[in-house]
């Protein structure tokens, strides 16, 4: 086993913390949710679509709670490396989920207007009394609006202090969340005044802003998978910190090649001397054999801490 846990400053390790009761607050939460949509939808396409989103919504806290108890899980004879990349799989799952969201809401929302269906919302006897279920509607899609709104917004900070794209997703979600309840309370407004196409419209006119997210973060996290240079929290752009880093690497080593790549939320760095950049093949044939020597890449030997120069096979 080669790889241990690194201690983590106690501001992160309070941060993270935080994130997990935030996630297992939006899991109480949007199961609530759900139920309660369940059982007021009809036929609102609105309503509909806020129901398969919050069910989809589910997906990137849960997704970010199994990732962070693996990732704290040591190193085994396995998985040398550790757990770390649990995170990276999770953030493609929860980008995923994202744009999986956009593409369902835009579809749903063209079809119902192609088709010019028109909704119909019932009523319900109270205690001998009709009551328009468009109120009752309503009422879940406030509901449905304000712990999202508030959980997004906590979220972000906390994403960006432990620099998990899991987290920063979640957080989308979220905004995605309460969109579309007001798109969905709109619909249901516009139905009362006859206007059949207000339902499907609010639905389609939040999808693209979503689908939009979810396909930035696909991006992020497909390019994190393939050893892809650390992007940004919130976008595909190389995060600035890799220059920083490569610019101080080059001042304590020289004319050298940095390759810096990402780790779940942690980074890794190998220096590499300029005219070799990958180990010889007469190493690698001494190392493994003949038949396999063209797998074997790269050979790197950390130094230790009096010895800052790090020499690579």
């Amino acid at each position: 086993m080669s790889e241990t846990h690194p201690a983590l400053p106690a501001e992160i390790e309070q941060a993270m913390r935080r994130a997990k009761r935030l996630s297992w607050i939006s899991i109480g939460l949007l199961t609530s949710i759900i139920v309660a949509m369940a059982l007021v939808m009809g036929g609102s396409q609105a309503m509909r679509t806020a129901w398969v989103e919050d069910m989809l919504s589910l997906l990137p806290p849960i997704a970010f709670l199994i990732a962070l108890r693996l990732e704290e899980k040591p190193a085994t004879k396995q998985f040398p490396f550790g757990f770390y990349r649990a995170n990276s799989l999770a953030f493609l799952i929860a980008a995923t989920a994202l744009t999986a969201m956009g593409a369902l809401m835009l579809y749903e929302a063209g079809a119902t207007l192609i088709k010019r269906e028109h909704p119909t919302i019932g009523s319900y006897n109270l205690f001998g009394h009709e009551i328009w279920m468009g109120w009752i509607m309503i009422a879940v899609l406030i509901y449905s609006v304000i712990p999202p709104m508030i959980l997004g917004r906590l979220k972000k900070p906390v994403a960006a202090k432990i620099a998990d794209k899991v987290l920063h997703t979640d957080a989308l979600m979220n905004a995605a969340d309460w969109q579309t309840g007001l798109a969905g309370i709109f619909g249901i407004v516009g139905v009362a005044f006859g206007l059949w196409w207000a339902d499907a419209a609010a639905a389609g006119f939040i999808s693209f802003s979503i689908l939009t997210d979810g396909l930035k973060s696909m991006r992020s996290s497909i390019f994190e998978l393939i050893d892809g240079a650390p992007r940004k929290i919130d976008g595909p752009e190389i995060d600035p910190l890799v220059d920083r880093l490569v610019e101080r690497l080059k001042d304590v080593h020289g004319d050298v090649n940095i390759q810096v790549r990402e780790t779940g939320r942690f980074m890794r760095a190998v220096v590499e001397p300029p005219d070799r950049p990958h180990v010889s093949g007469e190493r690698a044939r001494s190392l493994i054999g003949d038949d396999e020597a063209w797998r074997l890449i790269e050979v790197a030997l950390e130094q230790r801490e009096d010895r800052p120069e790090r020499a690579k096979g």
